[in-house]
C-alpha cells in the first residue's frame, strides 16, 4: 500500500516499462512517488534496456535515468553512462538500496552499484 503522506517535495520516479510490484515497493518510500507517465516530469527514470536511456532523455533531458539490471555484463555500466545514464542500479536488490541510488541520481551524484562495476 502506498504512503498516504509524502513530504512537500517527494521525488517522482518513473518506472519505463511499467512495473507495478516494483512501484508498490517504491511508493513505500515517504519521499518517493512513482508516476504514471513522462508527462509528470519525473526527476529520476527507471528503465531497463540501455535503449530507453536515450528515449527517455529525448523526452526530458533533465531526467536522471537509471538503468537496472539483473547481474554485472562486461562493459554495461560504461556503456549506460555513454547513453547518457546517471548509474546502473540492480533490479532484485534491497528497495532501500534502490531508494538511495534514486536519491543520489536526483541530487546529480554517481548512482552506480558499486556491485556492478567490479571486472
Amino acid at each position: 500500500m502506498p504512503v498516504t503522506h509524502r513530504t512537500a517535495r517527494s521525488l517522482r520516479v518513473l518506472l519505463h516499462p511499467p512495473n507495478p510490484p516494483l512501484a508498490v515497493r517504491l511508493g513505500l518510500q515517504p519521499d518517493l512517488e512513482v508516476v504514471p507517465s513522462p508527462m509528470a516530469r519525473p526527476a529520476v527514470a527507471l528503465v531497463e534496456e540501455l535503449a530507453e536511456v536515450g528515449e527517455v532523455l529525448a523526452d526530458d533531458p533533465e531526467c536522471r535515468v537509471l538503468l537496472m539490471t539483473g547481474s554485472a555484463h562486461p562493459g554495461l555500466a560504461q556503456a549506460a553512462v555513454a547513453a547518457g545514464a546517471a548509474g546502473l542500479v540492480l533490479r532484485d536488490g534491497p528497495i532501500e538500496d534502490l531508494a538511495d541510488a534514486i536519491r543520489r541520481a536526483a541530487r546529480g551524484e554517481p548512482a552506480t552499484d558499486p556491485t556492478l562495476t567490479t571486472p
